[in-house]
């Protein structure tokens, strides 16, 4: 009964109220989970070395890699989960949710065990250079290694949460480990009499870890987000997870794929093209400077996550709504809600975008490491691609349609432009390309991102709008009901 009041309401209720009850606590999720990873910057950051910034930076592409295995689960199994709740078929959704549950917590496990084997070889890989960095690094990876198949878990439960309609729940579980995670930063990090925040606050107390510190409260933070989300998972209108509807056939195997390879895509290529920034700057950059652009780039990265997280909410929101409705075959519904966050989204990245461009030096002065230099090169980086953010707008909105759809295959390449198809090759060229021109090869690493943007709205904007036209066409089928559109004559 609950569950069908649940489809009634998602299929029904006008999409603007529903996107927007969805995403306020998805936004909230976001927003706090991206705060805590800058607010890590952040303390790093008053230790006064950018070595242990650029540290946060190197260890990057390490946790896009679990957060993309960890998307892949989770979205592949959630979209499902919508699409079977569209078409109630509730059984299935239930087998689907322990599938791709036991997956991610599996391939955790291994990624924990891989991870702390070969770490050296993983910090050289990852493009720490300096001996500084690359031992900062190896004691920030060792906590996040050994969290991983916790920190995987509670991605895909978050997801699972979500695409139910119960967002609500998912944002207890994500913001009760991101304050924690506050909360351990400073305690784990310095040591008692530590002078911060330029003198404005003294420790009282604390464990002196330093960079590792900020790893092992993460670490902390992910643990408890999975405990409070399995609670979450518990409540009497979501689907449980059981171990034995675990079902590892072809058939839930290809569902997770169809759903979770474009998250895969993107976070998996997050991860290269971060490797390819960090590689960029040891090879172009002058020796005495990679510690300096590496934290800059790291800062720049950290704050355009948090500003991009608030659009990424609100697509979450999108998320259920598209999903339920596509399974029901309303998709004068999916393409109503599509249009009307496109327009929100590009209003609220324009507004961001230009309060940004105003306070870009103190923004990034606060994490991007503790030089001059640093501080430079992050407000120049910053303000280029806060030139191009709003065209964000159509590029996050058509790769969540796409996936919650089922064009998987559109979805991944939309997924892959970003992060990976067009910056990759813009960060690798782009040094080259003004070497060649006599100006600074650190000016091209700087553009790359606003570069790839700019590519990846060129090529998503088209097959989102691609998508929408199809299933303009069954509408009209469904509402004439004929195989084919009418055409009429004006």
């Amino acid at each position: 009964m609950e569950q069908n009041a649940k489809f009634i309401k998602m299929t029904t209720e006008p999409v603007e109220k529903l996107i927007a009850k969805l995403a306020v606590p998805t936004i909230i999720s976001m927003l706090v989970t991206s705060f805590y990873n800058l607010v890590d910057t952040l303390f790093v950051r008053q230790l006064e070395n950018d070595s242990m910034v650029a540290a946060v930076g190197i260890v990057m592409p390490l946790m896009s890699v679990i957060q993309a295995c960890g998307f892949f689960c989770g979205h592949g199994s959630a979209n499902y989960i919508s699409r079977a709740f569209g078409r109630q078929d509730y059984k299935s959704a239930e087998k689907m949710a322990a599938t791709g549950f036991g997956f991610a917590f599996l391939i955790g496990i291994f990624i924990s065990v891989f991870g702390l084997l070969f770490r050296n070889e993983l910090v050289a890989v990852l493009g720490a250079k300096t001996p500084d960095t690359v031992r900062e690094s190896l004691s920030y990876m060792f906590y996040i290694l050994l969290a991983t198949p916790f920190m995987m878990g509670a991605i895909v439960m978050n997801n699972q949460l979500r695409m139910q309609g119960n967002a609500f729940f998912a944002m207890i579980g994500l913001t009760s480990g991101a304050v924690l995670n506050i909360v351990l930063d400073p305690i784990l990090i310095f040591e008692k009499g530590t002078v911060i925040f330029g003198g404005a606050v003294t420790m009282p107390f604390g464990f002196g870890m330093g960079v590792g510190g900020a790893a092992l409260a993460t670490a902390a933070s992910q643990l408890l987000s999975f405990v409070l989300l399995a609670i979450g998972m518990g409540r009497s209108d979501n689907v449980k997870i059981k171990l034995k509807n675990f079902t590892p056939s072809k058939y839930y195997i290809g569902g997770i794929v169809q759903g979770g390879l474009p998250s895969l895509a993107r976070q998996g290529l997050g991860s290269v093209a971060t490797t390819c920034l960090n590689n960029s700057i040891g090879y172009f950059v002058t020796p005495a400077m990679i510690d300096a652009a590496q934290a800059a780039m790291t800062g720049t990265s950290r704050i355009m996550m948090f500003l991009y997280s608030a659009v990424i909410g609100f697509g979450q929101g999108f998320q259920p709504v598209c999903g339920f409705n596509y399974g029901a075959k309303k998709y004068d519904r999916v393409i109503k809600a599509y249009y009307f966050c496109i327009k929100v989204a590009f209003v609220v990245l324009l507004a961001l975008s230009g309060l940004g461009v105003i306070f870009a030096g103190p923004i990034t002065d606060a994490v991007a490491g503790s030089s001059k230099t640093s501080a430079e090169i992050a407000a120049f980086a910053f303000r280029a691609q806060l030139a191009v953010f709003p065209l964000m707008a159509w590029v996050t909105m058509s790769n969540m349609m796409l996936q919650n759809i089922g064009k998987t295959a559109s979805a991944t390449l939309v997924a892959m432009l970003r992060n990976g198809i067009a910056f990759i090759p813009a960060v690798l060229l782009l040094p080259l390309i003004t070497r060649a021109l006599c100006l600074d090869a650190l000016l091209g690493i700087e553009l790359s991102q606003p570069v790839a943007d700019v590519i990846a709205f060129a090529i998503s904007a088209p097959i989102g709008q691609a998508a929408i036209n199809e299933m303009k066409k069954e509408e009209v089928k469904i509402k004439y009901g004929l195989d084919e559109p009418i055409v009429r004559n004006k």
